[in-house]
């Protein structure tokens, strides 16, 4: 695939970039480049290659789901000023 100067000028208009047209010219040629890049990666066999997230085989360390106070009120509480049933006590804020 090949992009000429009206295409690069029209994505750039589309992207709100200003471009004079020696620079759409030296983008063109720069995209292009990119481009014929990606088109030999398309030519690369791939269909015994499997998918990876890393390049190091890893396994990710989990833990069981399970919802729980922390049982550990009391200590939270133990600094506050004020603390009543394991809440914390503040002063009425709103009449």
């Amino acid at each position: 695939m090949t992009l000429d100067i009206a295409t690069v000028k029209r994505v750039a208009h589309l992207s709100r970039i200003a471009l004079t047209d020696e620079e759409a010219e030296r983008m063109t040629s720069e995209l292009n480049t990119r481009l014929g890049f990606v088109e030999q990666l398309n030519e690369v066999d791939v269909s015994d290659v499997e998918p990876m997230t890393s390049v190091l085989p890893m396994k990710l360390r989990t833990r069981e789901d399970v919802v729980t106070d922390g049982n550990i009120a009391e200590e939270i509480t133990a600094n506050a000023p004020g603390s009543e049933d394991n809440f914390f006590v503040v002063p009425k804020v709103l009449e």
